[in-house]
């Protein structure tokens, strides 16, 4: 039976503030990190997610860390960093360091969190020298933004869990559920910082062509002003242009 899976944004990032999209690899804010402890207090499936899948970039791993600190050190559970889940864009915020890098900073990033959690938990294994070269799988044109969201279904539905959360980015989202609820051209991702959705898939995918749909709880999908994340219209309009 193919698992549930929650769907996060990562928090406010330095790079929403002011637009400032030529932050390369963007820090969560202090309000960011805010934002993850009150989605901590809110969220109902805290404590039945059996892994968490983060993109390689920094604000996407220290959402996962502050928003499941307590499961975190509790159940240390396993955190992976799947690069098919980074930014579609090549803006310097959507660029992540190298491999190396990033496999070195990521056990602090969770730590700073969740100081108890062993970093011998988490898997960096798919964190390759290519994963930040926007290039191929990572480029940012439609093609490849469409197809490393296949993969990252498939690759979703064959896991072994019931319950896996997936903390990526609000332009991927779209993307990745096939679902561009809340989207108006020119104004932004339809995803609020540290918004989450619940999603199964549906009854006609299998291992090799998956689809989703939302099932179950939701924050904060409703009615909204136009744009919240400018920064968002900047990565999706690149994208659409380079196809």
């Amino acid at each position: 039976m193919p698992p549930t899976l929650y769907v996060i944004r990562h928090g406010q990032g330095e790079h929403n503030v002011n637009d400032s999209h030529h932050l390369r690899d963007a820090l969560l804010t202090e309000t960011g990190k805010g934002q993850c402890k009150e989605l901590q207090e809110k969220i109902p499936f805290l404590q039945d997610v059996e892994v968490i899948l983060a993109s390689p970039l920094r604000r996407a791993i220290q959402t996962a860390a502050y928003t499941f600190a307590p499961e975190l050190e509790k159940r240390q559970i396993p955190v992976v960093l799947v690069p098919k889940a980074q930014e579609i864009s090549s803006l310097a915020c959507d660029i992540g360091h190298d491999a190396e890098v990033t496999a070195a900073e990521a056990p602090k990033l969770i730590t700073d969190a969740a100081p108890s959690w062993n970093a011998s938990n988490l898997d960096t294994m798919l964190v390759d020298v290519s994963w930040n070269s926007k290039k191929g799988i990572y480029a940012s044109n439609l093609s490849a933004v469409h197809q490393r969201a296949a993969e990252m279904r498939n690759w979703i539905y064959n896991r072994p869990e019931r319950h896996i959360a997936l903390v990526t980015h609000g332009g991927f989202l779209h993307y990745f559920t096939e679902d561009w609820t809340g989207y108006v051209k020119g104004k932004g991702t339809g995803y609020l910082n540290c918004e989450y959705r619940e999603l199964e898939f549906t009854k006609d995918s299998n291992g090799t062509e998956s689809h989703l749909r939302e099932c179950g709880s939701t924050l904060e999908k409703q009615a909204r002003p136009a744009g919240l994340d400018d920064h968002l219209f900047h990565e999706i309009e690149e994208v659409e242009k380079a196809s």
